[in-house]
């Protein structure tokens, strides 16, 4: 089973990545996570992504290709993987569908864009321990400061609207054609609206209905 978990900005695809692992026993790949990790281990792919990085450039299909491609080959994802991240233009989706031997299935998260503004900046972040708290969810005891230290909570600068309006933005324009390119079949729209609870159950619903048939 290979999955293709798409969705935008703080829509909680991370949390369902992490469900879909667990419930269904395949590896979850984060593009950012592999991207971090050949660039830990110095490879010559993670030489070039980090020099670009660098720079503040984006870094191309064809490495961005290349480096997924060595991170599926290995035996963790035999079974079947989760895919969170990639593919995000048009060229990588026609550059993994030439290289899988199987269909994929794709879901899509639909959060309006509204919502995830609103959500997303309502995230505080201690400036001593880190820990993150969401007014809307997750508040702390004591309104703007934090449970453990009592440091005043801040505002992340990529938590401020106006950022997050131009990343939505961003999202829009790019992974648009790519979720339309998936649409035509093993496609389901999830709503991410619900707590992350009933956004699993919904999603295990769907993927109990494409395994079954496939076992029997």
């Amino acid at each position: 089973m290979i999955i293709l978990l798409f969705g935008p900005p703080g829509c909680g695809k991370g949390t369902q990545a992490e469900f879909i692992s667990s419930r269904f026993g395949i590896s979850a790949i984060s593009t950012g996570e592999v991207f971090r990790a050949e660039c830990k281990a110095g490879t010559e792919l993670g030489k070039m992504a980090c020099s670009i990085f660098s720079k503040g450039g984006l870094v191309g299909d064809d490495i961005v290709n290349a480096i997924i491609a060595k991170r599926i080959s290995r035996s963790d994802c035999a079974a079947g993987f989760l895919l969170d991240g990639y593919p995000r233009t048009l060229g990588q989706a026609t550059f993994l569908d030439r290289l899988l031997s199987q269909d994929v299935i794709s879901i899509h998260l639909d959060v309006p864009f509204s919502m995830i503004v609103e959500r997303i900046t309502a995230r505080r972040q201690c400036p001593r321990c880190s820990h993150i708290y969401n007014l809307l969810f997750q508040p702390p005891k004591a309104s703007g400061v934090c449970d453990f230290d009592g440091a005043a909570l801040t505002t992340r600068e990529d938590d401020r609207e106006e950022v997050i309006r131009q990343r939505l933005k961003a999202y829009e324009e790019m992974t648009g054609p790519v979720i339309a390119h998936y649409a035509t079949s093993n496609h389901y729209k999830i709503d991410g609206t619900a707590t992350p609870a009933k956004v699993s159950s919904q999603i295990e619903r769907v993927l109990e209905s494409c395994v079954v048939p496939v076992l029997r």
